[in-house]
């Protein structure tokens, strides 16, 4: 087979499309054709060898890929026979290898797909969807709310949006220029360009933000809450987190959450957001957005994502 392989931490260049061997599954184990690979933001990070975010960078060489869907193709032993040819989705844990056209799984990891259910979806759905419902539980939001939303048209800000508007809430999509129209598609009340100097004037008084970019954008975000107001805090894409000081909360009641980690896990677990998040994916009420790329092109793809240049999900096609 072919496979992403990465032989030493630096640009994007880095990532090789490279024959391997087929991966063999141990015990409690699958294989799985891969028709769909996520990208994450955070395989950039590990890439450059900056971070590997909660856990130690891995080791060297790797295959990247940490989100998979296809075919069951192998069993390992101790696996029920019924998985065999199924077509499924499954989170590998970091730099599980999932840059490849086939990749190992463990069983209990796999989530049957119904056949109305695209792999690209399901592998946007697995990981950027189960962070997308975590948050969306913190936030409790209502009909009442007025809910700015950074990154609008990334793959979590475009879940965010359907999922505000489907609640009743007044919706402000942040997002560039080329962007913008999307934004609005995905049902935005109001579409706003952080590109633009003075972005935040105009835009009036939000009761809840959801901030993923962190930096100057987060901070000019987090300066629109009214009373009572609340942010949530899932991220720093713009390099540096949202500044936030003591004068903040108490100059107007405001509060600050950080919404990934243990907050998102209270009363439940990862699988269960998978479960929540592939369930509103299969009864349509979250369609995620993605931007596809060979699998041979994971450096091209890696750059998109880093420049901002891609929509939704960043997804692998072997």
């Amino acid at each position: 087979m072919h496979a992403i392989v990465q032989h030493e931490f630096g640009p994007a260049e880095n990532l090789r499309f490279e024959p391997t061997p087929d991966p063999e599954p141990g015990t409690g184990q699958v294989r799985i054709a891969v028709s769909a690979a996520g990208v994450h933001l955070l395989d950039t990070s590990i890439r450059r060898g900056e971070h590997g975010g909660p856990f130690p960078l891995p080791e060297l060489p790797v295959t990247p890929g940490r989100e998979v869907a296809g075919v069951v193709t192998k069993l390992g032993d101790g696996v029920a026979a019924h998985w065999l040819g199924k077509r499924v989705v499954a989170h590998l844990g970091q730099a599980g290898g999932g840059y490849a056209e086939q990749a190992v799984a463990n069983a209990a990891s796999l989530h049957e797909l119904p056949d109305h259910v695209s792999d690209d979806d399901a592998v946007a759905m697995i990981g950027t969807g189960r962070t997308a419902v975590g948050v969306l539980r913190v936030a409790e939001l209502t009909p009442d709310d007025v809910v700015l939303v950074t990154s609008a048209a990334g793959g979590l800000g475009a879940l965010f949006v359907q999922a505000a508007k489907a609640v009743g809430a007044k919706v402000i999509g942040v997002a560039s220029t080329a962007k913008l129209d999307l934004v609005r598609r995905l049902g935005a009340d109001v579409v706003v360009d952080y590109t633009r100097p003075g972005w935040d004037e105009g835009v009036g008084r939000v009761t809840v933000v959801l901030d993923g970019v962190g930096g100057e954008a987060g901070r000019k975000a987090l300066e629109l809450l009214g009373v009572g107001g609340r942010v949530l805090l899932f991220g720093w894409t713009a390099g540096e987190p949202t500044r936030i000081e003591t004068a903040d909360l108490y100059r107007l009641g405001i509060t600050a959450s950080v919404v990934v980690g243990p907050r998102m896990m209270k009363g439940t677990s990862l699988r269960g957001l998978e479960e929540l998040s592939l369930s509103a994916l299969a009864d349509g009420r979250l369609t995620p957005l993605t931007t596809t790329f060979p699998l041979s092109g994971a450096a091209e793809a890696h750059t998109a994502l880093e420049s901002r240049a891609t929509v939704g999900k960043v997804v692998l096609k072997p």
